[in-house]
């Protein structure tokens, strides 16, 4: 190594942000940023004068991130306690030469602060919470104002009003928000409903599926790609879609889903606010508010080694969890009646739902949330021949958990005949829906489903898009 790499190499550990070990493969510690000295309690002198597997047993790095490197050859990332009781992020890489391990190089973020914060956040939200619960109103102004704001998105339950509440204080900011909740809860509907109350509601909404985009697409429709970066590539190159959210917020739904490169990457824009295309090496500056959901448990997740624990931290600013709807029944109306309104218009007809509906309705657990109760209206909708959707028209078309009568096809392999004054068109479009529907309960992703119906992926989001379907099956 010349002298100037040395000096480059010196001036990188001694001025960064985190806290840098470099460590023979025997376990000595050859040099260590000057700010550890701060978050493990020793000096520089006397950190470099010891090993890690003493420290360890000292109880200045429990554990030793180091000392599991040297053990298993591999990268590694975990949580510290220090000795000055401080909660650090550590990651460690292994330096192999010939063969032979031969230096360990580490990193540690301290993270007491943010933990710190997010504790004192957690707190202003149980005390929000039990304020409203104790200086509940009768529906007045100020509940009416809501509804107002929130628009077609119609919460009733006192938990959702919370939520919404929560949402509307947190909007104007550019924090991070972490929704979490079942499959189906609304976690876009919401996420959609932040975008417009916040400063950036005349910017672009970019929502992203983590799970339906194949690993190998994936960085080149995040991040973009230049001219030649690959075969087949757009002649004049392509924005990704962090580039489109300009201005505007980026949706990062099933973010559990993200491969793990993936995840490095985007950590590096989050912290940086640049992002560099495919095949590229100018770096671009990226503004926009990120809002990412998930039905997953993160931090077992980052236990299990799918989900980098650094990551989390920094979407973990501001966690909301949405829950289900067999938790808060008083919403069941008020989804009914815009679902159902946006089906008259849609396919131009009027219906109405009986009375004998409604104890299904109120009573079904819904495990599929908001998502099947409208799906389960589509149906009803579409399989009731006449204006009226009752109880016995329900059951006729298999739309219950009750067994179909003995030589009678269920919904999912009969589809009824063309209803009075139904056209062509819509008989047409009441098969093409079916056929989509069973497939979305079938197979994991649009991918799949294009592959079996032997046409496009696009084409397939266009179709599921055009009639309120997702890919809801969960991939083994």
């Amino acid at each position: 190594m010349s002298d100037i790499d040395k000096h480059v190499l010196e001036t990188i550990v001694e001025t960064a942000s985190d806290h840098f070990f470099i460590v023979a493969g025997d376990g000595q510690i050859l040099d260590v940023s000057p700010g550890a000295a701060a978050v493990y309690g020793l000096s520089r002198r006397e950190l470099m004068g010891t090993t890690v597997q003493e420290l360890e047993a000292r109880g200045v790095l429990k554990p030793s991130i180091t000392l599991e490197v040297m053990r298993t050859g591999k990268m590694a990332q975990l949580m510290q306690v220090t000795g000055t009781g401080r909660s650090v992020i550590a990651e460690a890489y292994p330096v192999f030469v010939a063969g032979r391990l031969e230096r360990i190089v580490s990193r540690s973020r301290d993270l007491t602060d943010i933990q710190l914060l997010q504790d004192e956040y957690a707190l202003l939200q149980k005390r929000f919470s039990e304020h409203l619960k104790r200086h509940r109103l009768p529906q007045g102004a100020d509940d009416q104002a809501l509804d107002d704001a929130l628009g077609e998105l119609r919460v009733r339950s006192g938990v959702m009003r919370e939520i919404a509440l929560l949402l509307k204080r947190v909007a104007p900011s550019d924090a991070t928000v972490l929704m979490l909740g079942e499959s189906g809860v609304g976690k876009t509907a919401f996420a959609r409903q932040l975008h417009r109350w916040s400063r950036r509601g005349d910017g672009p909404f970019i929502e992203v599926n983590c799970g339906a985009i194949p690993d190998n697409l994936f960085e080149s429709e995040m991040f973009g790609y230049q001219a030649g970066a690959f075969s087949g590539a757009a002649r004049q190159g392509k924005a990704g879609l962090l580039e489109q959210a300009e201005g505007g917020t980026v949706f990062l739904d099933e973010i559990g889903e993200l491969p793990l490169l993936m995840q490095t990457k985007l950590l590096r824009v989050i912290q940086d606010g640049i992002l560099t295309r495919l095949g590229d090496t100018r770096p671009r500056r990226v503004d926009f508010r990120l809002v990412v959901a998930s039905n997953q448990d993160l931090a077992r997740r980052v236990e299990e080694g799918g989900f980098r624990l650094d990551l989390y931290y920094r979407l973990n600013v501001i966690p909301i969890t949405l829950p289900p709807l067999r938790e808060r029944r008083e919403d069941i109306p008020a989804l009914v009646e815009v679902c159902l309104a946006q089906l008259n218009q849609r396919y131009g007809r009027q219906k109405l739902l009986h009375t004998s509906v409604w104890p299904e309705l109120m009573g079904g657990d819904w495990p599929g949330n908001v998502r099947e109760l409208e799906n389960w209206l589509e149906r009803a909708w579409l399989l009731t021949p006449g204006d009226q959707i009752d109880a016995s028209a329900v059951r006729a078309c298999g739309i219950t958990d009750e067994p179909a009568p003995a030589g009678v096809a269920s919904e999912k392999t009969m589809l009824t005949g063309m209803a009075d004054g139904e056209t062509l068109k819509g008989y047409l479009a009441r098969a093409e829906r079916q056929v989509l529907a069973n497939l979305c309960d079938t197979l994991p992703t649009t991918y799949a489903i294009a592959e079996r119906l032997g046409i496009s992926q696009p084409s397939v989001v266009r179709k599921l898009k055009r009639h309120g379907l997702k890919a809801t099956k969960p991939r083994d």
